[in-house]
This record gives structure tokens, sequence and C-alpha cells, in this order.
């Protein structure tokens, strides 16, 4: 098996340091990652300008595009055989419910899937600085990985893993669950440069999770691990019927 290997963190994250060492003998690993943090750049392709590729190890490359780039120049051109799995992560915090829409790490992961290729992606829902249990989330990642090439994905479908951030002890199991809806408390800072010229930076007040049964933010306020199956296929099909009736005509 082949294994590609990103993230949205960049390429001297522990989060893929971490994954790279706990897949290590399920295949052959190639790693392609941004050369800086590229989080919340969502499911973005660099098309304005080239993409810079250095080559830092054996079979790892660092990029100066997007997590979508880094799948896509992996399979296009830089890797010199098929890939069988993409694996994302592990991402420093969560990505539950509409942060998926956001994230850097699913979109690497959606990138993967829409290529044909067996995708997830897997974060620590770090919270408040704490350090980041990587290893327990790693091995995790390694038995979903080796799952995936027992039994597959469907089409057009690709898994997001949120791993409670505790004491491996304190975990109380694995839930597959729905994406989930939260609130956004977001705050736009508005603040002068030195040259006297206005600049803005979008804040975060902190996201609050509704804990509905069965969702991502309910498995994560157990202790359970959320799996979630995401497809591709964003089509209201059943509001597709009502729109129908509406009957529009030029």
């Amino acid at each position: 098996m082949h294994i590609l290997i990103t993230n949205d963190d960049g390429i001297n994250s522990k989060g893929i340091r971490a994954l790279r060492k706990e897949l290590r003998g399920l295949g052959e690993l190639s790693t392609i990652a941004p050369d800086r943090e590229k989080s919340a750049t969502g499911h973005s392709l660099t098309l304005i300008h080239p993409i810079r590729v250095e080559q830092i190890g054996r079979r790892i490359y660092a990029i100066d595009g997007t997590p979508s780039d880094c799948v896509n120049l992996g399979v296009m051109g830089i890797l010199d055989r098929k890939v069988d799995l993409v694996v994302s992560g592990i991402n420093n915090s969560p990505n539950l419910g509409d942060d998926v829409t956001y994230s850097g790490t699913v979109s690497a992961a959606m990138e993967g899937t829409l290529l044909g290729i067996p995708s997830f992606a897997v974060s620590v829902t770090t919270q408040d600085r704490a350090e980041p249990n990587f290893t327990f989330a790693a091995k995790f990642a390694r038995q979903v990985a080796i799952m995936i090439k027992e039994k597959g994905l469907p089409d057009h479908t690709l898994l997001n893993i949120n791993v409670p951030n505790v004491e491996e002890s304190k975990i109380k199991g694995v839930a597959i669950t729905k994406q989930g809806k939260r609130t956004y408390r977001e705050e736009l800072i508005n603040r002068i440069d030195p040259r006297g010229r206005v600049y803005y930076w979008i804040g975060s007040k902190g996201i609050i999770g509704k804990e509905e049964d069965g969702s991502d933010f309910k498995a994560i306020s157990e202790n359970k691990i959320s799996i979630t199956p995401l497809h591709l296929d964003l089509t209201n099909y059943v509001f597709l019927k009502q729109l129908k009736e509406w009957d529009i005509k030029l």
C-alpha cells in the first residue's frame, strides 16, 4: 500500500511526524505538506501563481501551496507510483460540525476522494492550549488505515475523525456520528498599524457546539472518538423536488 500523508499545520508539525511514525510498516509512505501553516484554507487550489516544491527527505516534500494542492500534486505528478490511501492530519484542533467547510485538513481528504482515492482526516480536539496527545490519535489512525485497506470506502465518501484530547484510559469508545452544528462567537478586531493604516483581524471568542444525539460534538463531549462519514454530493434532494415545483422559467 502506498500512503500519502498531508496536513494543514505544516511539514514540521508534531502531528504529521506522529502519523508518519505510526503508519510505518503498513506500506510505502510519501509525505507532501505545506511549508508553513495553512489552517482554514478550505478546499482551495493554487491557480494564479506557480507552486514551489522542495524535497527535504526521502519521499518527503514541502510545498508553498494549500493542503489540497499537496494531494493534487502528489497524485498528478510528484510521486512515481499510484496512491492507495490519503491520510490528512493530525490536526492540532477539532474539526467538528461546520468546521469541515473551512478545514484544510478535511479538504485534503476531500481532494483525495475527488481523485478516487480512499481518504480520511484525523484531528485531536485540543482546547485551552493543552498539549495534544498525538501518539494515541496516530495509533487510532493506523487502525482505521488497516480497516480501509480491508473494507474500502464508498465512492465520494471520506471519513472525518476527531479524537478527544484526554488520556487513553479516559476514552469511552468510538461513536459513528453525523456532522453536528455549531454556534460561532466571532469578533472583528480593528487596529491601526505603525503607518497609520487600518487593518482587521478575524478573531474568535470560542465555539459552542450543539450536543445533539448522534452528532460529532456529542461524542466528543462524552470522551468518545467521533468518526463521521462525509459525502461530497451536497445536493439537498428533499428540496430538489420542491424546487422543481417552483416552475422557474426565463
